[in-house]
Formats: structure tokens, C-alpha cells, sequence
């Protein structure tokens, strides 16, 4: 039987446990942990810091796994490399290249010294530094940790009064103490953050989804929303599906799935914003699974145990495809979830993950959200008309906790 180390337990791994399953794989799950949702489906738990690559390549060792990854969970993919390179496993790509990847100042420096479309950024270990070169920043700008996901600790700043507290924020964010301050690319309709796929190099599924926000939302930088097709032209996804290959060949990275970040600015050039060789949160395998029947979840297992991957091709979307990802507007206590009856019929999938009666934050990153749902629509029009309206159609009902009070 062979084994596979999954870095991390949250909640967007149990598909991925599911498939491992189903294809007769033995599960470890691993981090710090142990009360995280996945471990209760793995067949093994193991504590250990997923940061810590030397701690996990001992781990892995001692279980003789056959392959691991870091499905939807961005801070073990540096690790899980190491480990792929350390003990000669199937790898996303060489070690270096997905360092390249997982850190945002040094994938903003290769973009850069290979001609890519790429915002101005400034990288820096302290507050202080930052605010000291505040004369070489133009506004607006986005100032972020290097290395955190899921939004966390990124912020928006128009003006120079904001930017301590913004700084802050990123740095109380940042694993490493190193954050990022990047131009501000005003965009052309929607921004994209959706999974693809390559084997042996070869970008053979390419996908771009709309990715909307909150506006009222604690933090308005956490993606509340995803639309499939995307808002790009047919001339823009080909433009970029170009620069991802030529991105990926240049990283000589091999068979992986990726979670990719694009957008189009207003002078109509295409920017690719994140590349990371892992599956993304917020369930997007799974909804390209239900909107092109290509599952990218059980070829990310395939692949990381060196089984043979079947069915990843380009193919059209069968429809209109969205996924609300349900979050309170304050802390409280949760009731219900109301959707309204016109669009009932549109609902493919309702996934709450808390009971009424427990505690909710507002939400201020991915980690806040409390659920998701999945909807299909027979065009574009009724899609934006329900995600650019979402009080009218949907609720999350919240009571305030007597803490609160």
C-alpha cells in the first residue's frame, strides 16, 4: 500500500483524503494540530511544525512515505518540496523554483528579470525600513506579508497616513518577519484565482475564474466569491496561458496542480499575480470538478505518489458556475442561512460548517468563512446579477453573543 503525507488539516483536505481513499492509499496527516478536522478522516496523524522542513523530512523518513503534497495549504509547500528533493519522491518541480514561488519577493524579482507584465514591489524585515523608503512608493498600493495565505494581514493603502498600520498588520502576519509593498493594479473586470494543472512540464489545464469581494466585509482583500467562465477575453486567457507556460517552463517544474492568481489592468496588459504548486483553498478543484468533469484532486494525488494521470485535458465549462463562500458580517453567534426562493433552483450545493448557536467572526480572512455554496446559472448575466446582489438573494443570520453585548 503505498503512503502519502498531507501537509496541514484543515477542511479543504478531506476530498483529497476521500480520493487517496478510494484509490487505496494510506493517509498521514500532519501538523500541529491535532484537534484539525482532517486528522479525524487520515489514517495517521503525526504532530509536527509543517514550516519546519527539516522536523517533516524526519517524519516523512521515519513513515517511508511514497509522496506528499500541501493541498490548499500554502505555508507546507516549501516543506514538501524539500522533502520530494531530500528523499528522491515525485516533485512539483526542482526545490529552488518552488522557492521561487512561495515567496512573493523573490517571484516578483524573477518575473522581473524575465520580462513579465509585473507591479512595482519593495521588500522589507521591519516596519521601520518600510516607512523610511515611503518617498519610492506611489499610490494605491497593497502591502502584504511575503509569505501568508489566505489573505491574512493584507491590506490596501491609498495614503500615507495608512501605511504604520498597514505595516503592521503584515508584519505581525509574516511567518518569516518580511513583508511586501506592491503597486496596486487597478483592473479590468474581475481578477482571477482558480487551479490548473501540468504533466511533465506541459500546462495541459488552464483555468481563469471571476474572484469578487466583499466590499462590507472586516477585511474586503478575502475573496468572498468565484465565477466560472471568467471576465478575461479569449485574446487575454490565451495571452496568459501562454506567459504560465513559458513561467513554468523556465522553472523546468514538472507534474503539479497549481493555484494561479491573475489579473488585467487597466492598460490591458495581463499580470500573473501568484503561482503556487498546490491545490487552492476554498474548494476551486472541486469546482472545476463539477463545472468541466476534470478532477484535478485525484490527479494531485496520482501525481504525488507517481501513479499514472488520466483525464486532464482543456475542455469548455458546462455552464455558468459560481461558488459563494458564506461569512458573517460580525462576530455573534450563528443562526441560519437564508437563500431566497428564485434562486433555489440554481443551488447544486449547501455546505454550512457550524451548528446555530456558535460562536462566528466577521470576516477577516479565509479562515472565518463558515461554509460554502455552489451554484449553477444558464448565463453570465444571472451570475453577476445574484454576486453583485447578494443581500437580496442570500443571509447569513447572526445574533449577538452576550460577550458582545
Amino acid at each position: 500500500m503505498k503512503k502519502i503525507m498531507l501537509l496541514g488539516g484543515i477542511r479543504y483536505l478531506l476530498p483529497v483524503i476521500e480520493e487517496a481513499h478510494k484509490l487505496g492509499i494510506y493517509v498521514i496527516t500532519a501538523d500541529y494540530l491535532p484537534n484539525n478536522i482532517a486528522h479525524k478522516y487520515s489514517d495517521e496523524y503525526v504532530n509536527v511544525s509543517i514550516i519546519d522542513k527539516a522536523a517533516v523530512l524526519q517524519v516523512a523518513k521515519e513513515k517511508n512515505i511514497d509522496g506528499i503534497m500541501s493541498f490548499g495549504v500554502d505555508p507546507g509547500v516549501v516543506a514538501a518540496s524539500y522533502v520530494q528533493e531530500q528523499m528522491g519522491l515525485p516533485a512539483f518541480g526542482p526545490y529552488k523554483s518552488v522557492e521561487i514561488l512561495q515567496n512573493k519577493d523573490k517571484f516578483r524579482k524573477f518575473l522581473t528579470d524575465n520580462g513579465f507584465n509585473v507591479p512595482w514591489a519593495f521588500s522589507f524585515d521591519s516596519v521601520e525600513k518600510a516607512l523610511a523608503a515611503a518617498d519610492k512608493y506611489s499610490y494605491p498600493m497593497i502591502v502584504k506579508p511575503t509569505d501568508s495565505a489566505g489573505s491574512k494581514g493584507c491590506s490596501r493603502v491609498d495614503k500615507f497616513e495608512n501605511l504604520p498600520a498597514a505595516l503592521a498588520n503584515a508584519m505581525e502576519h509574516s511567518i518569516s518577519g518580511h513583508i511586501i509593498i506592491e503597486e496596486f493594479i487597478e483592473q479590468l473586470g474581475c481578477s482571477s484565482d482558480t487551479d490548473s494543472f501540468s504533466i511533465n512540464g506541459k500546462l495541459e489545464f488552464a483555468s481563469f475564474s471571476a474572484q469578487r469581494f466583499d466590499k462590507k466585509a472586516e477585511n474586503p482583500y478575502t475573496p468572498s466569491a468565484y465565477s466560472w467562465p471568467s471576465t478575461y477575453t479569449e485574446a487575454q486567457e490565451n495571452e496568459l496561458r501562454s506567459e504560465l507556460q513559458r513561467l513554468l517552463s523556465l522553472l523546468k517544474m514538472n507534474t503539479s496542480v497549481y493555484n494561479i492568481e491573475t489579473r488585467v489592468g487597466l492598460n490591458g496588459k495581463p499580470y500573473i499575480m501568484e503561482v503556487s504548486p498546490r491545490g487552492g483553498g476554498n474548494r476551486l478543484s472541486e469546482m472545476l470538478r463539477y463545472a468541466t468533469g476534470v478532477d484535478l484532486i485525484k490527479a494531485a494525488v496520482c501525481a504525488s505518489v507517481g501513479l499514472p494521470i488520466e483525464g486532464v485535458r482543456q475542455v469548455p465549462y458546462n455552464g455558468h458556475w459560481a461558488e459563494i463562500i458564506l461569512h458573517s458580517e460580525k462576530d455573534g453567534k450563528f443562526e441560519s442561512l437564508w437563500i431566497d426562493e428564485s434562486i433555489r433552483k440554481n443551488v447544486v450545493e449547501e455546505d454550512i460548517w457550524v451548528n446555530p448557536d456558535d460562536e462566528v467572526e466577521g470576516f477577516k480572512g479565509a479562515n472565518n468563512a463558515i461554509g460554502t455554496l455552489v451554484l449553477k446559472f444558464e448565463s453570465q448575466e444571472q451570475i453577476n446579477e445574484v454576486l453583485l446582489n447578494q443581500g437580496k438573494y442570500l443571509k447569513v443570520n447572526v445574533k449577538e453573543s452576550k460577550t458582545n453585548l
